[in-house]
């Protein structure tokens, strides 16, 4: 839980999204107005800072459905005319379209499905893998060469040093024209004419495969097209102008050419006209410019320096946005409800609205589609209150502050890119990393030593997502970690609990809210004794049960932290005031399991002392007030998770009771899994973030890990080192999740585990022997000269062994000593069954 990876963490672009609506609301006035009909709103609710016990719920279980009266207690509306809605401009959308509105940009930029860790939004496929790329060296060479021999060879051809060049021309042409003999040249002025566009054709077909064979387009790629403008734009201009020199000294046959056909269509009377002269000549010389202003790229520059901004180049275009109708409300208006629709279009487009009132309207609209009850209310409150329609029940329209970027409709948020390393596949590389539910379903545990970046680059991006998806009604989120942890401000959280603390707000339920005695002593008994493994959980469920229920018969609640640990003790005033109570209402069934406690006490491995000295954790002076559980008490039930988007945060006090903590935080995790899989409604993610979950992971809670999947859970866990889980529960924790992090740093035996976990692949291995070739004749040698000369290689023949192996995905030593600082190994599992090879992760990439 400590504060790591917080100190040189790189600069993201959390300003990239569409922003907040809305400014927040001043301190002391209420965070949300109650609609004035259900169909407006979830309900109102208090904030974290007030205490209110309508946190817990109170109505029947299952999640608020928009539409509908929420179950939470909500404080009267305020007389008067509601306020008006507030608008912000927004901040610039991540990839925003010339001349659209950010909101529009972000709703119309395509999201094609990807594979698991894609970042999907504009996500544009990298190009096919290109082979090896011939070096410098080389491609300079045999241009040179192939430019050399080009003119060599023009050169025989105009000087007649070659043998029957014009007999192609004389066969489709009169021969009157020519004199007689293959070698005769042209006796007329037609013969000369064609004799003058022939050798134009033979020149162009000269120039077409000089620059073929010697590559010259990639040449001008790698040396030119690469340095960007105004390089470009200026070598171009360069090339441009040598021609046109060239073609005007008629070194190039252009003009010549261009005038003979010209008088052959048109008729030599044309050139009578000196208008005409010109015109012909102006469009010679624009078409001679035309293909070196298409590769200077002139156009964009000039564009580019009217607007004041840099060209892009070909590496870094951004994805265009697509032109889809996502920002016209099509869902609505294909259900006939083309007011509504109209309503949020204008929303969109003005900047009243922002990506979470997107998502949240478009998640109130699908559940409303289930009810038709439901979609005439929901209108009606589009079209009073626009984009703030049906909100969540705090008030909230955005997070106060975001440090990733998110993309709310995928439920996305990028955590870092891939990195250009062997070990990534090709179609990976530089490609976006992105966490979502589908992935987080499968839970996640990432292992690195403190200062790696657990906290700040995954841990805090993680809750900010599951936070964002709970004000779109889609999620709820338990972020637990020490006080200060870097998981995000109180203003981010519905409930925040700080334990230990006398200003804390609300009160940490031990017994998770509920009523029935054995499942409160099993979760109880998990987070109590779970770690011992010299003691079974069970026999230390039946203990407590044993007393939770006579004590919940007689007086209506659980007992609190002191009263537990004196009947654990077995302090004999204690049971007999609870014996007496039980006796005078006439429970004989709690009699007699209070009868078997008590005569079971004191017997060889009986677990109450051990269950007593882990209460005595909580019985401190610290925690005088905490974990109450009669009538006048508040706590905050963990099963409210699991039926209202709630965002909840849990301070535990770390400094001075890390045991403390840490009983709590296995008390936690144990409960949530309990919870989470008798939820008979699971439309609702639910996510638990443990910012440290040293000695919190039992054998229990690893069997409630793998459930979490099927019931739209999951769980992040966070650990220094492997070795803080018991050793027989290393493979069974590393099995139970389907997404695993190992951050830089780790250990070679934590990487072991890891390598094991991944498993290997088949590769293709060639082994290479290189020969040296020596040459006895000096025709060779000269030959192998030129050649070394072209490649700076002697020449060698090779003996190529191909062969297909097995081999460790990632070895234990390459993860312990080859990620860089900031990186991650991460692999990735969707809950569909769909995975991801271990990838090396640029973490704030």
């Amino acid at each position: 839980m400590e504060d790591e990876g917080t100190r040189g963490v790189r600069g993201t672009s959390a300003d990239r999204v569409p922003g907040p609506a809305a400014p927040p609301p001043p301190s002391g006035l209420p965070r949300a107005e109650p609609p004035a009909d259900p169909g407006a709103s979830w309900g109102g609710q208090p904030s974290a800072g007030q205490p209110s016990p309508g946190w817990a719920p109170s109505g029947e279980p299952g999640a608020p459905q928009f539409g509908q009266p929420s179950a939470w207690t909500a404080p009267p509306p305020p007389l008067g005319p509601p306020p008006a809605r507030p608008a912000a401009p927004p901040p610039p959308v991540e990839q925003p379209s010339a001349g659209a509105p950010p909101l529009d940009a972000w709703l119309r930029t395509p999201r094609p499905p990807q594979a698991p860790g894609v970042w999907r939004f504009g996500f544009t496929p990298r190009p096919p893998e290109q082979g090896e790329e011939v070096s410098d060296r080389s491609l300079l060479v045999g241009a040179v060469i192939t430019l050399l021999s080009a003119l060599l060879l023009w050169s025989l051809w105009r000087n007649g040093y070659l043998p029957y060049r014009l007999v192609p021309l004389k066969l489709f042409t009169p021969g009157e024209w020519w004199n007689p003999g293959t070698s005769g040249g042209p006796r007329t002025i037609e013969g000369s004419d064609a004799l003058t566009v022939y050798e134009a054709l033979l020149f162009g077909l000269l120039a077409y495969g000089c620059g073929r064979i010697g590559n010259f387009s990639e040449l001008f790629r790698r040396h030119v097209v690469r340095r960007g403008q105004p390089f470009l734009a200026l070598a171009a201009a360069v090339a441009a102008g040598l021609t046109q020199l060239l073609v005007w000294k008629e070194t190039l046959p252009v003009v010549r050419p261009v005038l003979v056909l010209v008088a052959a269509v048109a008729g030599g009377e044309i050139y009578q006209s000196q208008t005409v002269v010109n015109i012909i000549y102006a469009l010679i010389a624009a078409a001679v410019l035309y293909p070196f202003a298409r590769l200077g790229r002139w156009r964009d520059l000039i564009a580019a320096r009217r607007s004041g901004s840099t060209p892009a180049t070909a590496d870094d275009t951004p994805a265009p946005a697509t032109a889809t109708s996502a920002d016209q409300w099509p869902e609505l208006r294909a259900a006939g409800w083309t007011d509504a629709a109209d309503t949020l279009t204008a929303e969109v487009r003005t900047g009243r609205m922002n990506d979470v009132d997107v998502a949240r309207l478009r998640h109130a609209w699908t559940r409303a589609t289930r009810s038709p009850d439901r979609l005439a209310p929901l209108a009606e409150a589009v079209l009073r209150t626009g984009g703030a329609a049906a909100p969540h029940p705090s008030g909230d329209r955005d997070l106060p502050r975001r440090t990733a970027r998110h993309d709310v409709l995928t439920g996305q948020v990028r955590i870092g890119r891939c990195a250009e390393d062997p070990h990534n596949p090709y179609a990976r590389r530089s490609t976006g990393i992105a966490l979502d539910p589908t992935l987080l379903g499968t839970s996640l545990l990432a292992v690195g030593p403190p200062g790696s970046g657990k906290s700040a680059r995954l841990v805090r991006p993680v809750v900010e997502a599951l936070g964002l998806r709970a004000l779109a009604g889609q999620a709820a989120v338990l972020a637990v970690g020490g006080a200060g942890a870097p998981v995000g401000p109180d203003e981010a959280f519905d409930v925040v609990v700080r334990v230990g603390n006398p200003a804390s707000a609300h009160d940490l339920d031990l017994y998770g809210g509920t009523s029935d005695p054995d499942e409160a002593a099993a979760v109880l008994a998990e987070g109590l004794v779970g770690d011992v493994g010299s003691l079974d959980s069970r026999r230390a469920a039946t203990v407590l049960a044993q007393l939770l229920g006579p004590y919940r018969t007689a007086h209506g609640h659980f007992p609190s932290v002191p009263e537990l640990r004196e009947l654990l003790d077995g302090t004999p005033a204690a049971l007999t005031a609870l014996r007496a109570t039980l006796e005078a209402a006439g429970h004989h069934a709690m009699l007699r399991e209070l009868e078997a406690r008590t005569r079971q006490a004191g017997g060889p491995g009986d677990p109450a002392p051990a269950l007593a000295d882990r209460v005595a954790l909580l019985d401190r002076p610290a925690f005088a007030g905490f974990f109450a559980t009669g009538p006048d008490a508040r706590p905050f039930a963990l099963r409210s998770l699991g039926q209202y988007p709630l965002r909840v945060r849990v301070d535990l006090p770390e400094r001075g009771h890390a045991e403390a903590s840490r009983l709590l935080t296995r008390l936690l995790l144990a409960q949530f899994t309990a919870i989470t899989a008798a939820r008979t409604d699971t439309t609702l993610f639910v996510g638990l973030v443990l910012d440290d979950a040293t000695h919190a992971v039992t054998a229990e809670t690893v069997r409630g890990i793998r459930r979490l999947r099927s019931v739209n859970a999951g769980a992040v866990l966070t650990l220094r080192t492997v070795d803080d889980v018991p050793e027989p529960l290393h493979t069974p924790l590393l099995g139970a999740v389907g997404c695993t992090a190992a951050f830089s740093g780790i250990t070679t035996w934590d990487g072991k585990r890891f390598a094991e976990a991944w498993g290997k692949e088949w590769v293709e291995t060639r082994e290479v022997a290189q020969h040296t070739v020596f040459a006895d004749q000096p025709f060779t040698r000269a030959l192998h000269a030129l050649r070394k000369l072209v490649t700076g290689k002697a020449v060698t023949t090779d003996a190529v062994t191909v062969r297909q192996v097995e081999k460790e995905r990632w070895s234990a030593s390459e993860l312990a000593y080859a990620v860089p600082a900031g990186h991650a190994v991460i692999r990735l599992t969707t809950v569909e069954g769909e995975h991801a090879p271990p990838l090396l992760v640029e973490l704030g990439g």
